[in-house]
């Protein structure tokens, strides 16, 4: 006699929570449980040749899981939780960054995490004591590898693995109601409240947002100097983040002074009060409608970056962007703006052809206009100019005591001037540079001695 499966006969139950991603397991595990004897012996003869065959392959995708996200602890519950943390419904993604206090649909969430509760406490003592193999015991209480997990930073992982333990032992409904409602509110759900930044991809002719997993953590204070124009730039951000009116903002300047270090560490400077960053570049600018629509109704603020741009004569792509900025009969979204780094404060390559053009074709004039008025969109514009030597020096003095270079002063400046000669000129990232090399030189230097 074959027992019903309990908690996993109550999945086709569920309401909000389904059509999740990666549920295969969950669905194999359902026809595993069905499959039970009502009284199960002891020893391999227990279990059909093809239940232990689906249990193995449960175990193997949920060792993948750990290995590529970073799990530990009990696996099954750590699955459970990324099923959860994972899925967009209308109660997960109302609960973002706000939370939710009330209303029908906090009574349908419960229904379905009570569903849940008893599928975290389902009991796999009798199938680990049919299956007599003792690998099983370390998906219970599995150990991360120290290289493990680069889909989600640390901070994340380590809130899952966490909030793991806690539905766990949860101890009403109500209880794990309300960690998932603080996870939600904390972190938000899916790719776009468990990751930082993404980018935009084309699949089988839809554009698709994806999470770019591995990001520098800059912070606003590494970048040394240019501090008006970060003030400009955390100001116009607060503005944004905190639901004021902000603007579209355009860093222009030399190659080389931060403008793109400062915009990643004004992300993570504010991902916790939920900005997330969309990368785009020139050629998928008809794409940006599509990418608007995707985020414009969600509990997120989304920076649009654009990386180094600028425009040849014969490019068109700019009129898609003014397009967006200036919008058309629709109100353009309140929580999405364009932050865009140049070395070209116009952005568009000027050439005297414009200017011949001008004489003999009455309307050049208007041509001409309508490529360089694509700055006047961007309401911010923050410059950032190549330092001077003693600026230079500043830089360099700050980065070696930072990262403790061991070197007399007069020599490390003199070492700096040589190398910025030959390797860039006067800027920060010749500094960063500059430093990196003899961190790089220290480092061999202590392994031969």
């Amino acid at each position: 006699m074959k027992q019903s499966g309990g908690a996993f006969g109550r999945i086709k139950e569920l309401i909000l929570y389904r059509n999740m991603e990666r549920e295969t397991v969950l669905e194999m595990m359902a026809w595993i449980a069905g499959q039970l004897p009502e009284h199960l012996c002891e020893g391999k003869e227990c279990l059909t040749e093809e239940v232990r065959s689906r249990f193995y392959l449960c175990m193997h995708d949920l060792a993948e899981l750990a290995g590529r996200y970073g799990f530990e602890g009990n696996l099954w519950h750590a699955y459970l939780t990324f099923l959860l943390v994972n899925h967009e419904n209308i109660f997960t993604t109302s609960c973002e960054i706000r939370g939710i206090s009330d209303g029908s649909l906090l009574a349908l969430a419960r229904h379905d995490y009570a569903i849940f509760r008893e599928l975290f406490a389902f009991d796999f003592a009798r199938i680990e004591r049919a299956l007599q193999d003792e690998s099983f015991e370390e998906f219970l209480h599995y150990r991360r590898a120290q290289e493990t997990g680069k889909l989600f930073n640390r901070r994340i992982r380590d809130r899952i693995c966490e909030l793991s333990v806690q539905l766990a032992g949860a101890g009403s409904t109500e209880e794990f109601t309300d960690y998932m409602i603080t996870f939600y509110r904390e972190f938000g759900v899916g790719k776009l409240g468990l990751h930082k930044a993404f980018r935009v991809a084309k699949t089988d002719g839809r554009v698709q947002i994806e999470p770019i997993t591995n990001i520098a953590h800059v912070n606003l204070e590494d970048l040394v100097g240019y501090e008006i124009a970060k003030k400009k730039l955390i100001d116009n951000t607060e503005a944004f983040v905190a639901g004021r009116p902000a603007n579209n903002c355009l860093l222009f300047g030399d190659a080389g002074t931060g403008k793109s270090s400062s915009i990643k560490a004004i992300l993570n400077r504010y991902y916790d009060r939920g900005l997330r960053m969309i990368e785009i570049y020139k050629h998928q600018f008809q794409e940006l409608n599509e990418v608007i629509a995707q985020i414009k109704n969600r509990n997120y603020k989304f920076i649009i970056y654009m990386d180094d741009l600028s425009f040849e004569e014969f490019e068109i792509e700019y009129k898609y962007l003014k397009a967006v900025i200036e919008g058309g009969l629709e109100k353009k979204p309140e929580n999405i703006l364009i932050y865009a780094t140049s070395n070209r404060r116009h952005l568009i390559r000027e050439t005297f052809r414009d200017n011949e053009e001008m004489s003999s074709d009455l309307h050049s004039n208007d041509t001409v206009q309508e490529k360089l008025s694509l700055v006047s969109r961007f309401g911010v514009t923050i410059y950032f100019g190549s330092p001077d030597k003693r600026e230079f020096q500043t830089i360099v003095r700050t980065l070696a005591k930072r990262n403790q270079v061991r070197m007399p002063e007069e020599e490390l400046l003199a070492e700096a001037n040589k190398w910025e000669l030959s390797h860039g000129g006067l800027s920060g990232r010749t500094a960063q540079q500059f430093i990196d090399y003899l961190l790089g030189m220290q480092a061999g230097s202590a392994e031969q001695g």
